[in-house]
């Protein structure tokens, strides 16, 4: 059994989940109180659904994974409900017992960790355009945050255009950037 003294708390695991969920929050705390409510890009999804979402959907694949985060943070204040969520999410992480635990994904053999941070970081950068979409502000994604949702979409196959999972590729110019590119790529236009 893992004990406290046992966990690094600083462990790359758990800095680069930290280093995706502090990049989320800055966009959350930037949605002005009145757009939260505002339609996302996500066909149904408000921007609080799209945080709701991101919440949810980690919870649920680490619940199945045998870790339990306690209460669902409430989704009145999302940039409190994400900080609580992600340093809770974060912390686990560092628990080696956790985050190099071994399991059969979809793609094949993999941890916890890895899952968290390949297939649900792809979903924290992605989403954080939709939360600033809804907001009527701008991202701009750096090289690395393309290099992850290029190789994340490139991973998935056919299997991204999957019910609620992302819309049609989009056409966009031959000319346009590598970051309109990739949005169309996950059927949002830029």
């Amino acid at each position: 059994m893992t004990t406290s003294s046992d966990i690094t708390p600083d462990s790359a695991l758990a800095d680069d989940y930290r280093r995706l969920a502090d990049g989320f929050v800055a966009i959350l705390d930037d949605v002005p109180a009145d757009r939260w409510s505002a339609p996302s890009p996500c066909d149904g999804w408000t921007a609080r659904d799209v945080v709701g979402h991101v919440i949810e959907t980690q919870r649920d694949f680490l619940s199945r994974h045998e870790v339990d985060l306690g209460d669902q943070p409430d989704l009145a204040d999302p940039p409190a409900a994400w900080r609580s969520h992600s340093g809770l999410v974060a912390t686990a992480l560092a628990d080696p017992a956790i985050g190099d635990k071994s399991f059969d994904g979809h793609f094949g053999p993999t941890t916890v960790g890895e899952t968290l941070l390949r297939f649900y970081g792809f979903d924290i950068i992605a989403h954080r355009w939709d939360v600033a979409a809804a907001a009527g502000q701008s991202v701009t994604f750096t090289d690395d945050e393309l290099d992850t949702l290029e190789t994340a979409a490139a991973g998935f196959g056919p299997a991204l255009y999957a019910d609620g999972v992302c819309k049609e590729a989009l056409d966009v110019p031959a000319d346009a950037d590598r970051q309109t590119r990739l949005l169309a790529t996950l059927g949002r236009s830029a």
